[in-house]
């Protein structure tokens, strides 16, 4: 092993959807579990109880994580589907960039992330995850 950090990624599925969580690229906006408390439930273990919601639903809380940590993938999803999607760019006033797509992302150590759905992009400078968005900008009061 040469010193490389391994991220945390957690599954959950139900017959027709696998949700990835990534805790170390959450910003814990509380959203997921403010919106959808029968799936994302921080009091629980494990914490996504993928049958308390039908896949419609979960899947537009998912989309609707800031940062990326949470993310979807059907169980029948071709790749190729997936590699013909439209990115869309949205710089949040006074927050990150939000790229909403499916994107490879290296780093400046020349690892790879491999990005589905939305991911937060850091815009502000502060964040300890760069690229990505930790909610810094929040604290050092970034306008933007």
């Amino acid at each position: 092993m040469s010193g490389e950090i391994r991220e945390i990624i957690k599954k959950y599925a139900n017959d027709e959807l696998e949700v990835s969580w990534k805790p170390a690229t959450c910003v814990h906006s509380k959203q997921c579990w403010k919106e959808l408390i029968q799936v994302f439930n921080p009091q629980n273990r494990p914490w996504i109880n993928m049958e308390g919601a039908t896949t419609e639903r979960i899947k537009k809380q998912v989309d609707a994580c800031p940062s990326g940590a949470i993310s979807y993938k059907h169980k029948t999803q071709s790749k190729n589907k997936i590699m013909g999607s439209k990115i869309k760019i949205n710089a949040m006033e006074n927050g990150p960039l939000l790229v909403e797509g499916i994107l490879e992302v290296t780093r400046p150590d020349g690892s790879l992330d491999n990005k589905e759905h939305t991911t937060a992009f850091c815009r502000c400078g502060a964040s300890t995850n760069k690229p990505y968005c930790d909610g810094k900008h929040k604290k050092i009061d970034f306008k933007g």
